[in-house]
């Protein structure tokens, strides 16, 4: 296939195009146009714009303003990229008849900031807290408002948690940093469970998403199984061969020393401290339905291995 890639010089762009270049003709469309292996010529928005680009099967929309969980970027900028710029790039795809597959990389965090019950499935009625969350649910309602529009062809609008693998933290920076100065892990005493995405698993999921013609929609992403903060502490220490070391203190004196973290302006406050021990569980059953797929090929804990490893060898760069 000849593929157009959003954001194609990002993470998860680039593992995309080392997992597909072997077989399809790549390009890419992006703000920077450096040389790139496998891709054959990465485009300007402004080529878009001039109708320059090439004529391709499918689109793969990567391009977006990421998370900032430091809550420092302007909310505007996430609806100028991730809302307004969706709208045109699913435009494009609707007046080129040529194109046949066109899928979207929205977040979980469009359809909710906490689960409802044990597990998000893709029948929630979304509810998303802040302006990146919000900006991914408007260019989702955009694109199934015009699915008519598409005539037919394939529309997957893809909602992945936390992405990770070689070379790329994700989240995991503040919980990697704590991990290797081989402090004790506080909050043993918190069990809850979250589910990532490993960028392998991913790049099943998009292989599949090209070779075969799933139903038009919204699909989670996720690895099959979800991890305790303490078990994913256990995997950070096996993989820097440390001793996991977990106190389980009182959950009450707990809260009491974040609240006095909200005051002072510590490390540890009530919000860090919702995010560290909340659950967020999310269901893969049905992006492996639509793909035939029984099983994700990695497991959790070593996609997360995997990742944690290459941390530590580029530390040692």
């Amino acid at each position: 296939m000849n593929i157009l890639i959003t954001g194609v010089h990002g993470f998860v762009g680039t593992n995309l195009v080392s997992a597909l270049k072997k077989d399809n003709t790549i390009y890419g469309l992006d703000i920077v146009a450096h040389e790139k292996d496998g891709v054959t010529k990465t485009f300007s928005w402004e080529d878009m714009d001039n109708g320059r680009l090439p004529q391709v099967d499918a689109i793969i929309h990567l391009a977006g303003k990421a998370h900032d969980t430091k809550n420092k970027s302007a909310a505007d900028v996430y609806f100028k990229v991730n809302t307004e710029l969706t709208k045109k790039v699913y435009d494009y795809f609707l007046n080129h008849k040529a194109i046949v597959k066109f899928v979207f990389f929205s977040s979980v965090k469009a359809a909710v900031d906490k689960v409802p019950g044990d597990i998000l499935t893709e029948d929630v009625i979304p509810c998303p807290v802040g302006p990146y969350g919000e900006s991914k649910v408007k260019a989702e309602d955009y694109i199934l408002a015009n699915l008519d529009k598409a005539d037919g062809r394939h529309v997957v609008i893809l909602r992945p948690c936390m992405i990770h693998g070689p070379g790329n933290k994700g989240n995991l920076n503040l919980l990697y940093g704590f991990v290797k100065k081989g402090l004790p892990w506080p909050l043993g005493a918190f069990n809850n469970r979250r589910t990532f995405t490993s960028i392998d698993n991913l790049k099943t999921v998009i292989s599949g998403l090209l070779e075969k013609n799933v139903e038009s929609g919204i699909y989670n992403m996720a690895d099959d199984e979800a991890l305790s903060t303490n078990e994913l502490i256990e995997v950070m220490c096996a993989a820097m061969g440390k001793r996991a070391h977990i106190l389980k203190i009182n959950k009450g004196l707990i809260s009491l020393g974040t609240k006095l973290g909200d005051v002072l302006h510590l490390p540890l406050n009530s919000f860090r401290l919702n995010k560290l021990t909340e659950n967020y569980v999310v269901s893969n059953a049905k992006i492996k339905r639509a793909l035939g797929i029984e099983k994700m090929p990695v497991e959790a804990r070593d996609g997360l291995t995997l990742t944690i490893k290459s941390f530590l060898n580029q530390d040692k760069l």
